[in-house]
């Protein structure tokens, strides 16, 4: 296996040559380094310290950067494990050539978390982790991260594979980075709750090709049938933007108010906060003592998160101009129309045209008109 050696934070490592992110030829070994997760895995070197977990299991491993990193960047006692023997030759590779002092494990992930419990579990698969979700819950005893890369599925383009996968139906609307984010975290806490668990999330986004969740797993029934208070659905209409929530297990038959049509279910999906503020304030503090080469983007990330609503959805304004048949206006002027009338609205980390409020799809629409008042 031929390296290079390459540098991410305070890390420096090696990965394989040949680094193909879409495609692995028929007989090769998995083991790859995607530099476009950097921020991914800044944010989690970020957040850790917030955490203090006693411990890290880095279940799909790769190249072990992600572990190699929490280790030498955080101090938090890591094990790495994959299943593949070339990566565990890379990852062996790597800790030893950062004299890095780290449990390395070659084991199916499923199986491993169902023998042994950690303080805290990062799934980082190359695709879906709905196969490992289970036995990820039984294998955690505070913490669970978790990337999922078939964002098609999740936000409804491959409508099918996503009701096999996560047991929910996703829509692809134009909110459908968030409608993937929501799915998968509603079918991570569906997993949870026959164990009387509940969940608190800490810091879950998307972005670009990617979702990622930072859970926080509590114990006791109470918690569970908290936690299960945050499922529903998002009741959408098929032919205009309106859109409300409904908790619950069951979607109820309605009718858009606007068009009378009847109005399609998305979900179940979790429909509560996706962030604790207090630890994104931490966060954002501790940002410019690090050495981070995402820590521009990561700001502007941080920032979006702590500011936005914590609706289940947002609005396109661009779109929302589309249907008016008007150019947009400044997405400011947007914001301060509605604020204007009374209700509260933000920017969302999903989209740059995202709008997060509360108010009536009237309002919105008329601040998005060019003369709106």
């Amino acid at each position: 296996m031929e390296l290079i050696e390459t540098t991410e934070g305070k890390t420096h490592f090696f990965i394989p040559v040949q680094d193909n992110m879409t495609q692995f030829p028929p007989g090769s070994a998995p083991i790859f380094f995607n530099r476009r997760m950097e921020l991914n895995r800044d944010a989690t070197v970020l957040l850790l310290p917030v955490l203090k977990p006693s411990e890290y299991l880095d279940a799909m491993g790769a190249t072990g950067i992600r572990g190699l990193r929490v280790l030498n960047e955080c101090g938090i006692p890591v094990t790495i494990n994959d299943r593949e023997p070339e990566a565990i030759e890379l990852i062996t590779y790597n800790a030893h050539q950062a004299n890095l002092e780290v449990e390395i494990l070659q084991r199916d992930a499923s199986a491993l978390l169902s023998e042994r419990a950690f303080d805290a579990v990062d799934l980082d698969p190359f695709g879906t982790p709905a196969m490992v979700i289970d036995a990820a819950i039984r294998g955690t005893r505070r913490f669970l991260f978790v990337t999922a890369t078939d964002t098609a599925p999740l936000c409804g383009a491959h409508l099918k594979a996503g009701i096999r996968r996560y047991f929910a139906r996703p829509q692809n609307t134009e909110y459908h980075s968030e409608v993937g984010l929501r799915i998968l975290l509603g079918f991570v806490v569906r997993e949870t709750l026959k164990y009387d668990r509940g969940i608190e999330p800490t810091f879950c986004y998307a972005r670009e090709h990617f979702v990622r969740l930072h859970l926080r797993l509590l114990r006791g029934a109470g918690a569970a049938d908290n936690t299960l208070k945050q499922i529903g659905f998002i009741l959408q209409c098929p032919k205009c933007p309106y859109r409300e929530e409904q908790r619950g297990m069951v979607p109820p038959a309605k009718s858009c108010p606007h068009c009378g049509e009847p109005l399609g279910f998305i979900g179940p999906l979790w429909l509560g906060s996706i962030r604790n503020e207090e630890i994104l304030l931490q966060m954002k503090e501790q940002l410019d003592s690090q050495e981070l080469g995402t820590k521009k983007d990561l700001k502007k990330l941080l920032e979006l998160c702590i500011e936005e609503l914590p609706t289940s959805s947002f609005y396109d304004y661009h779109h929302i101009a589309k249907l008016l048949g008007c150019s947009p206006p400044d997405i400011n002027t947007v914001l301060e129309r509605i604020r204007a009338e009374g209700y509260a609205a933000t920017r969302t980390h999903f989209s740059g045209y995202g709008i997060k409020t509360e108010a009536p799809l009237e309002i919105i629409k008329a601040a998005v008109q060019p003369h709106a008042r």
